[in-house]
């Protein structure tokens, strides 16, 4: 077995928006700037059509999120909004569903999410507080990470690995 030279593996890069799949990372008040260049870093490897970042989440060019992101800034388009309620709107407005990643009464598990025609946004909010209550409201509904350990806790960038996935798999019909 050898591994892969990077000249290899990027190959197979998605570089034209008509290749993405149309799926936005909504980012509301995430604290942490590594966390947010990890979400650039899935947004890219995943083949995200957009990541949004609202309310105090830090935007490129930033020092720390760069470190991370290794260059996924330059490839991945994003937006900045005030709030996380000015960016649901815009969703509404292209038709896009909207789904909050977030352990809540009516959240469905992960494996049912939906993937429809016209898109979804997927809300991952504050790393201790989560997605803010103003903003579940608006939402579609929620969606929730199986977990089976005690804690029932993950890093928000984990998080976001784990449901990006599972809807670029869903999505390609991979």
């Amino acid at each position: 077995m050898r591994k892969r030279l990077t000249d290899e593996i990027h190959a197979e890069r998605v570089a034209l928006p008509a290749d993405r799949i149309p799926v936005v990372v909504l980012l509301e008040n995430l604290r942490s700037a590594h966390n947010v260049g990890s979400f650039f870093r899935s947004a890219d490897a995943f083949g995200l059509s957009e990541l949004w970042l609202s309310g105090y989440t830090c935007r490129p060019p930033h020092l720390q999120l760069d470190k991370v992101a290794l260059g996924s800034t330059e490839t991945v388009p994003w937006r900045g909004f005030e709030s996380a309620v000015e960016a649901v709107a815009a969703a509404r407005a292209a038709g896009m569903a909207v789904y909050a990643v977030e352990q809540a009464d009516s959240s469905i598990s992960l494996a049912e999410m939906p993937c429809p025609e016209a898109g979804i946004v997927l809300i991952f909010g504050n790393e201790v507080t989560g997605v803010e209550s103003e903003t579940l409201a608006l939402c579609d509904g929620a969606l929730e990470v199986p977990q089976y350990g005690l804690k029932h806790s993950l890093n928000v960038s984990v998080c976001g690995g784990a449901v990006l996935w599972e809807a670029c798999r869903r999505y390609r019909n991979l």
